[in-house]
């Protein structure tokens, strides 16, 4: 056996395992953890099939970006998951359905690409050009609508997401800046001049009461 094979074997093994542990972990934290840690073996297995540009983004987008962002975001939130659980039982058949079914598409375009009887020879010219210059080549030429189409949904989400935190809501309560600044102290407090008033201790009050119940006895 070779050492690529080797390799790749342990680092697949490894990604399997971290897969397996996202979806079981009982900690959220440990949730995402365990997905970087999938994520860094999935671009160490395009590191051996040479595809350096695509094992270097995602490490640096996912790994070093994302998912360390959605860390600071669980830790900071503190999900319950004893909450998140609940009813998991009863939707479990349908998940396992749908899952069945992607597992079953890709099978069947991934099943294509092992079926092909000849090898394609690579070009002399694109070996010199290198993979993140023909991926370039590629994705912004024979790939440019869908490129144009990915970056307008990318937009849409953005603006969303921004609409929806910059909403108001009747629950939440707002605060103006400016009413603040312009805030003067006859607007926030009152003074009102009040005759004191001193009230009889109990004890006081109730003695001449009990009095001339003693001297009628």
């Amino acid at each position: 056996m070779q050492i690529q094979t080797a390799l790749f074997y342990l680092f697949s093994a490894a990604l399997l395992f971290a897969s397996f542990r996202v979806i079981t972990a009982r900690s959220t934290v440990h949730a995402v953890l365990f997905l970087v840690f999938a994520f860094f073996n999935a671009s160490c297995v395009w590191m051996l099939l040479q595809a350096e540009f695509l094992a270097i983004a995602l490490v640096l987008v996912y790994v070093g970006a994302v998912m360390v962002l959605f860390l600071f975001v669980v830790m900071m939130l503190d999900v319950n998951t004893d909450t998140l659980r609940v009813g998991f039982w009863k939707h479990f058949p349908l998940a396992g359905l749908i899952a069945a079914v992607i597992a079953l598409e890709m099978a069947l375009v991934l099943m294509g690409g092992f079926r092909l009887s000849d090898v394609p020879v690579a070009d002399a010219a694109a070996v010199k050009l290198g993979n993140t210059k023909l991926l370039g080549i590629e994705v912004y030429t024979k790939y440019l609508y869908p490129l144009q189409l990915a970056a307008v949904l990318l937009l849409v989400a953005i603006v969303a997401a921004i609409t929806l935190t910059l909403r108001r809501r009747k629950d939440s309560r707002y605060i103006d800046p400016a009413e603040q600044v312009r805030a003067k102290k006859a607007d926030r407090v009152r003074i009102i001049k009040m005759k004191p008033v001193v009230e009889a201790p109990a004890a006081a009050a109730q003695a001449p009461e009990a009095a001339p119940q003693g001297g009628k006895a």
